[in-house]
């Protein structure tokens, strides 16, 4: 001492000179810190990580449109399909509107059903189901190629070979003259549609089939299609260049 005061200085306490108690205790104390803080830091590396993968998927090119790969068309050409995808090269394959796609896919006229998808990393598949031919409507000069729904999709300049022609003025899915044609025609036996060259339709209840070597078969409205054509193949073995089969049950052959 000095002056009758006190002089201190700190000194640092060895180890070994706190209780093995306390030392425990501290230890204890900083592995709680460290599991509270784990979830934390685990959960910001997570998001972290997401943050990136969202990024590069969404917003960057790295995972974007470089190929259209189109299937099954044959009336189509893949270049037509692909016009009417219309999505940029490099657009981010995940945010590529499918149903927008659909659309304007479905909207060329010999497309019938298309699926659209994607295949990582960088393409996107189209699925095309093209309209399949029933008949051929005369028209001008040229023929209207016609699906099952009545839909005109095509046109040609010759009568397609194997397809029944299919007379009506307004060919259409809402055309009631043709969705009397496609009734009888959907009603034909396998004997009988192979004889038949034309459906001439004048109003729905004024139904005729154009036959080969000029015979003539009367069908009247298109109900009972199927009892009439079950009668008519019936008589095809008979005399006769008209068959009146309208009311199926009085049969005349001319």
């Amino acid at each position: 001492m000095s002056g009758g005061g006190r002089n201190w200085r700190l000194v640092r306490a060895d180890t070994d000179a706190v209780p093995s108690s306390a030392r425990r205790f501290m230890a204890r104390a900083r592995q709680r810190k460290m599991r509270a803080a784990l979830p934390w830091a685990v959960g910001a590396g997570v998001l972290a990580v997401i943050g990136v993968v969202a990024w590069l998927v969404y917003g960057t090119s790295v995972l974007g449109v470089r190929h259209v790969d189109v299937v099954g068309v044959e009336l189509l050409t893949p270049v037509q399909v692909e016009q009417a995808v219309a999505v940029p090269s490099g657009e981010p394959l995940a945010r590529v509107d499918l149903g927008a796609v659909r659309v304007r896919v479905r909207d060329l006229p010999p497309v019938d059903r298309v699926v659209v998808r994607r295949s990582w990393p960088s393409t996107l598949v189209v699925e095309v189901v093209e309209r399949t031919p029933v008949a051929a409507v005369p028209q001008a000069g040229q023929f209207s190629v016609i699906d099952r729904a009545g839909v005109p999709y095509r046109v040609v300049k010759e009568a397609p070979r194997g397809l029944p022609l299919v007379r009506v003025d307004w060919p259409g899915p809402s055309d009631v003259n043709t969705r009397s044609a496609l009734t009888v025609l959907a009603a034909l036996s396998e004997e009988l549609r192979e004889q038949v060259l034309a459906v001439s339709v004048r109003t729905p209840a004024q139904i005729r089939l154009e036959l080969r070597k000029d015979r003539t078969v009367v069908w009247g409205d298109d109900t009972q299609s199927e009892t009439k054509s079950q009668v008519a193949t019936a008589l095809l073995k008979r005399a006769g260049q008209e068959i009146d089969v309208s009311a199926p049950t009085v049969v005349t052959i001319r």
